[in-house]
């Protein structure tokens, strides 16, 4: 199989990952809910995750907080942040992990910024937005359907500069492209542990710049007296036991991040992604390419997108279709009704891959008139 599904999970993981996550499952109990050996290296394993995490993202240790997925991190920054009736600025690109959690509280939602690829008109549009005043913002920092990579470091600023709190979604960046909570200066910072840092699935980091509130409560093995979860970090964001073998997995995988070097990721990913959009330009096809754009690139086929990634499929070609959880992205791009064929590589990226792919589709049946 020829994966290009690298935007939905990182697949094939490193063997370090794999190991790691295996010895902890026959190495490690439950951490700081025992002094005994096994409780004892578990609390090792997560520490040591912290801590490497926080070297790699720009904050200390105890800013870590393990979550399941970036969809927990963002529920929690979100509820930290806003209550029903404020008025939130997101981005045109962003996913239903940070539109879905908004429309439940009942705010305000006003988008800025919705030309792909365009860093002017997003700026412009997103300080028009915060001039006229607001509570809050949210917005990723690459787009997982089209890899448009925004100005984060730009709307950071404009963001502190009127003291408006703020979250990044660094679901599609964390791993390929620099993130640090202290360079960014935001209240919080959620990413998945399994995409880009080459974690297993069911791990992700929420950084908080401030305590969180806790989304779920109960047991952390610390102020057990009180009724009332601990005011401090980690603690009060990491109720009930954390997933010991996917905090070791997640481990290893930083660790092979920094030894191969994510800006060496970045160049690989981006000159396929070049590389696959020209192909597909030369078919003739509607392809979503430009500046300011990551290891992500979408087309739209001359057929349906969910037949044509099916018959990829049968080719052994990995890609997804459709909107990508991502309404309000398609929306700013014009794909709302028919969606696109997402494809996004990963660590592997190379050429072989990128042929093969385009093979394939040159192959692709046009739909009927």
């Amino acid at each position: 199989m020829i994966y290009l599904d690298s935007g939905a999970t990182s697949f094939r993981k490193p063997a370090s990952v794999r190991r790691a996550v295996s010895d902890a499952m026959t190495r490690c109990a439950n951490p700081g809910r025992g002094g005994y050996g096994a409780a004892m290296e578990a609390a090792k394993v997560v520490f040591r995750c912290r801590e490497r995490a926080g070297n790699f993202l720009g904050c200390e240790p105890e800013q870590v907080v393990f979550t399941s997925n970036c969809t927990h991190g963002l529920n929690v920054a979100i509820r930290t942040l806003v209550k029903p009736g404020m008025r939130v600025v997101v981005s045109g690109f962003e996913h239903n992990a940070v539109t879905r959690p908004l429309h439940g509280l009942g705010a305000e939602i006003v988008t800025a910024g919705r030309k792909l690829f365009d860093w002017e008109d997003t700026l412009q549009k997103w300080e028009d937005a915060l001039k006229k005043g607001t509570d809050a913002a949210v917005f990723t920092h690459v787009s997982n359907v089209f890899g448009y990579i925004l100005p984060v470091e730009e709307m950071a600023a404009l963001c502190r500069q009127r003291g408006v709190p703020f979250i990044i979604d660094a679901a599609q960046s964390a791993g390929t492209l620099p993130v640090s909570l202290k360079t960014l200066g935001a209240d919080f910072i959620a990413m998945p542990g399994h995409k880009g840092l080459l974690g297993p699935q069911g791990t992700g980091l929420l950084l908080c710049g401030r305590v969180p509130e806790p989304l779920l409560m109960g047991g952390t093995g610390s102020e057990s007296i009180r009724q009332q979860m601990p005011d401090y970090l980690p603690d009060r964001g990491e109720a009930g036991t954390v997933n010991v073998p996917g905090i070791a997995g997640l481990e290893a995988g930083l660790r092979y991040l920094e030894a191969v070097g994510i800006e060496n990721i970045h160049r690989r990913e981006q000159r396929q992604t070049k590389h696959c959009a020209e192909g597909l330009q030369k078919l003739g096809l509607k392809v979503f390419a430009g500046p300011h754009q990551g290891g992500t690139v979408s087309f739209v086929p001359k057929m349906e997108c969910e037949e044509a990634a099916a018959l990829l499929a049968r080719r052994g070609i990995a890609v997804r279709a459709g909107l990508h959880c991502a309404p309000l992205a398609h929306e700013s791009a014009g794909t709302l009704e028919t969606g696109t064929v997402r494809v996004s590589f990963g660590i592997d990226a190379c050429r072989e891959q990128t042929s093969a792919l385009l093979r394939a589709v040159s192959k692709l049946p046009e739909r009927e008139s």
